[in-house]
This record gives structure tokens, C-alpha cells and sequence, in this order.
């Protein structure tokens, strides 16, 4: 495994709303300190879903303080459970939380930088934020955003930014144009975004264009955005006979897992391939939310990461394949 987890004990210390369906949550951890941990980095919270234990992902938010572990966590009408959670708890609640992990391996010697953070994407994107300010890098931070009073921590940017934040507001008809801010960036410039996987897959089209190193680029995307819809679809085990349901609010993995064909996984965010398994057919469409296989691949379809792809109608997968990364 990549990540050997340590698990600790935390109290809720203070809930507020950041933004209309964005809360935030500062967790104290019951130790005596608080770990410190690079920008960019996130945590495991364990959660409740249907009186069962589960595990979501968020990044922590900001820099680092001593009063507690900052995430925001966004009430989404596609949830599988982990906001509504989240949101249902109060001031001196008890949560289990994993040590903080940074995935972005970002390099701070850079000339400059161009931050993009779509919605909550802006939650690791934030602390990033200010340890360039403080290094007095050269950069920009283009915030996507349906509309201002969506965007979250807005002030604390602006305040900090001032005329290098550009927010990129829907409702004011001011949609980022990748491809133009991409080419203007200066030689040895390194792009950092975190957003839905739409955001993703357009910002990786468009670096590509602008001939640009496809290191240079480095990003986060959410374990539950796709392209379509998200809904219960069939599950065919192939050869055993089985037929099982996924659910709106649980993943493939996990219910794969429950329905005693186990399968092997490690980071759960679709970025380390570890959990891929066959695809024997497919009688309806793969919503590929994974960042680890190759546009090629996702078109031939034959293979899924099932800790967040997910399928419309049915398929019939092989659970005793594992991705080689080829």
C-alpha cells in the first residue's frame, strides 16, 4: 500500500457556513498538538452511512493551525452519504480522522504559477495559495465558480490576492478560457487545479495544445464527479452467476467488497490504479472518473477503477484483475 494510515481521535471545535451549501469544520485532535502538514494536503474522516462505517476524503483548508484540522465539505444532491453526515454534526462531536497526506508533489522552485480551483476545489487550492504568497512567487488564481455567493472563502483570497485572484463566475458570463491563459503563461510555469473532472479533462486538453510539459500540470479531482449521472447500475460478476446493485450513495468497490468479491485498493481517489479490474461488457454506458487511465483507454473500456467510476445501466466486470498500469 502507498499510504500506511494513522487514525486519531478528533472533537469538533466550530462549524460555520462559508458559503450557501459549503460548511466548514475545524476538528482538534484529542493528542496534544496539532500535525503539521504541507499545502495541499487532505484527510480521511471516518463517517456513518446507513448505521454502517465509512470513509470520506477532504482537503484541509488553509495553512496549518494549532487549534484544529480546517475541511469544508459541500452538501451535494448527489451525495453517497458523506456530506449529509458531515452536515448533520454539531460543535463537540467525536469524529475519527487519518493523519494528513499530500498527493500534489508540487515544485515551489518554479518561475511562476497559475492556480485553478473549480467550487470546493478551492479547499486545497487555498493553502497553496499562501504558501506561494509568502514565498512572494509570481502567480495568478482563477476561482470557477457558478456564481460569487457560491464562492467559498471568497474575502480571505481576495484579502490576500487582491487583483491576482480572476474569479470566473457563471452568472456573470464569465467562463475561464483555458486555452488563452495557458498560452500566455511564461516559460517554466507550473499549473496546480483541483475541480470536477469536466474542469479536469478541458485543463489537460488545453495544456497539451499549449505544447506544455504534462508533469507541469498537477492536479486533484473529486472522487464523485463524472459526466453523467450519478445512479444505482447492475453488476455482473463474471462466471459466478451474481448479479449485485450499486446504489446512488455507495461505490463499486464498496460493493463489491460487501458482496464478498474482494478486491485490492489503496488511495480511493482514482489516482493510483490499484483497484483496477476487468471489464467483460457493457450493456449501457462507463462514467470513467478515474485519473488514471488514459483517455485510449477509457475508450476501449475494458478495464474500471471502481473506487469512484461508476456505470449507467449494467456491466460485467472480472474482479480478479489488477491494473498493471499498461
Amino acid at each position: 500500500m502507498r499510504f500506511a494510515e494513522r487514525w486519531i481521535s478528533c472533537t469538533v471545535k466550530a462549524i460555520r457556513d462559508v458559503a450557501p451549501a459549503i460548511r466548514e469544520f475545524v476538528l482538534r485532535p484529542a493528542g496534544p498538538s496539532v500535525e503539521n502538514y504541507a499545502p495541499g494536503s487532505h484527510i480521511n474522516v471516518g463517517v456513518f452511512i446507513d448505521g454502517r462505517p465509512q470513509t470520506r476524503c477532504y482537503s484541509l483548508v488553509g495553512d496549518f493551525g494549532p487549534d484544529g484540522y480546517r475541511i469544508a465539505v459541500r452538501r451535494a444532491a448527489d451525495s453517497r452519504g458523506g456530506s449529509l453526515y458531515m452536515w448533520s454534526l454539531q460543535p463537540g462531536a467525536r469524529v475519527e480522522i487519518s493523519t494528513p497526506t499530500s498527493l500534489f508533489e508540487i515544485d515551489w522552485t518554479r518561475r511562476s504559477y497559475c492556480l485553478i480551483a473549480g467550487g470546493i476545489g478551492i479547499t486545497p487550492i487555498l493553502g497553496i495559495a499562501g504558501m506561494l504568497n509568502r514565498r512572494n512567487a509570481a502567480m495568478e488564481l482563477h476561482y470557477a465558480v457558478t456564481s460569487r455567493r457560491d464562492a467559498a472563502f471568497l474575502d480571505e483570497l481576495s484579502g490576500m490576492l487582491a487583483d491576482r485572484l480572476i474569479v470566473h463566475a457563471s452568472d456573470e458570463a464569465n467562463r475561464i478560457e483555458l486555452d488563452d491563459t495557458f498560452r500566455r503563461l511564461p516559460p517554466d510555469s507550473s499549473a496546480i487545479l483541483c475541480g470536477p473532472l469536466r474542469l479536469l479533462e478541458a485543463a489537460r486538453r488545453s495544456w497539451t495544445s499549449a505544447g506544455r510539459a504534462p508533469d507541469d500540470l498537477r492536479y486533484e479531482t473529486f472522487g464523485s464527479s463524472g459526466l453523467l449521472p450519478t445512479e444505482s447500475f447492475r453488476v455482473r460478476i463474471d462466471r459466478s452467476g451474481r448479479e449485485i446493485v450499486v446504489p446512488e450513495n455507495k461505490s463499486l468497490l464498496d460493493a463489491l467488497n460487501e458482496a464478498g468479491f474482494e478486491v485490492i485498493s489503496d488511495c480511493q481517489r482514482g489516482e493510483c490504479g490499484v483497484c483496477a479490474i476487468d471489464v467483460v461488457a457493457v450493456d449501457g454506458k462507463i462514467d470513467h472518473r478515474d485519473v488514471f487511465f488514459s483517455d485510449h483507454q477509457k475508450g476501449e473500456g475494458s478495464k474500471i477503477c471502481p473506487c469512484v467510476s461508476r456505470a449507467v445501466g449494467a456491466i460485467t466486470v472480472n474482479t480478479l484483475y489488477q491494473g498493471d498500469g499498461g
